[in-house]
């Protein structure tokens, strides 16, 4: 694929992406992530039922009547993508895969902070560091951030959210808001995410195809390993072999959603199958009614 080619399939991610940030999400993210804290700003005088702690003695020394200082909301904020690019995103079962699925919300995130002036930045990892841009703002380095997600080729092939997670914690020291973008097919995490989840404002972003919850009764069939590249044949006409897949599956969601919850980490799972701006959205409103 040539340089024109790149530039017009990243064109048509901005367009479809950015149109949902400014049309559909509007102005539900600055309502959801708040600034870092307050600025000054000016000063007026005092009102019956202003705090008067906020109260300017020089300023009202010198007007001889009481004046009080305005603040407004110190709204930049830091927005850092960190994405798993490992073998096991490359699948998918319907229209997308889902690596794509994640591509595409990383640029509505994106386009929707830089639309309120925040920084952009982003990770991606697999059992190794892949890439890191430090947070910018502006579209130029949002569509390097696309181009970046596309077109990466990972030299790792497995998880390590550890690894992922303690190299953010150890070069990005203000807090900010931490989107981690992954199926979460990976060894025990519990310890990263919870120091993540402590210094920034963390979500988790799951990205699943509903393929993977159970297995088609198809006989017998050669099944790749994504991400160790390993190959077996199955007879997936056993229907106990099915059903205990079926149960380890959903075992393994159950404990994520239990860690998720004892570490009070806001949480979403996006599907290879279904738009994934209506459980965006919804995050978004839950989020705001909660606060």
């Amino acid at each position: 694929m040539n340089t024109a080619e790149i530039w017009k399939k990243i064109r048509r991610i901005e367009i479809r992406t950015n149109r949902l940030a400014t049309d559909v999400l509007g102005g539900e993210y600055q309502s959801v992530f708040k600034g870092q804290g307050l600025e000054f700003s000016d000063v007026r005088e005092y009102e019956e039922g202003d705090d008067i702690r906020m109260i300017d003695w020089n300023v009202s020394a010198r007007m001889d009547r009481p004046y009080v200082k305005r603040f407004n909301e110190e709204r930049q904020l830091i927005v850092m993508l960190a994405l798993d690019i490992s073998g096991s995103l490359q699948f998918g079962s319907k229209e997308q895969l889902k690596a794509e699925l994640a591509t595409e919300f990383c640029a509505t995130v994106a386009f929707s902070a830089i639309r309120n002036n925040d920084r952009v930045g982003l990770l991606l990892f697999t059992d190794r560091i892949e890439q890191f841009m430090a947070p910018q703002k502006g579209r130029g380095h949002i569509l390097r951030i696309i181009r970046e997600i596309l077109y990466t080729r990972p030299q790792g092939r497995h998880t390590d959210l550890n690894e992922a997670l303690t190299y953010l914690n150890r070069v990005i020291k203000r807090r900010c808001v931490l989107f981690v973008i992954s199926d979460f097919m990976a060894p025990d995490y519990s310890r990263a995410l919870r120091l993540a989840n402590q210094h920034h404002d963390c979500i988790a972003v799951s990205i699943g195809d509903r393929r993977e919850l159970e297995l088609p009764d198809v006989g017998l069939i050669e099944l790749a390993d994504p991400e160790s590249g390993e190959i077996v044949q199955v007879d997936l006409s056993h229907r106990r072999l099915r059903e205990a897949y079926q149960q380890q599956i959903k075992q393994q969601w159950e404990e994520r959603k239990r860690l998720f919850q004892s570490l009070h980490l806001d949480s979403m799972a996006l599907w290879t199958d279904e738009p994934f701006i209506r459980p965006l959205v919804s995050f978004f409103r839950r989020r705001e009614q909660r606060h």
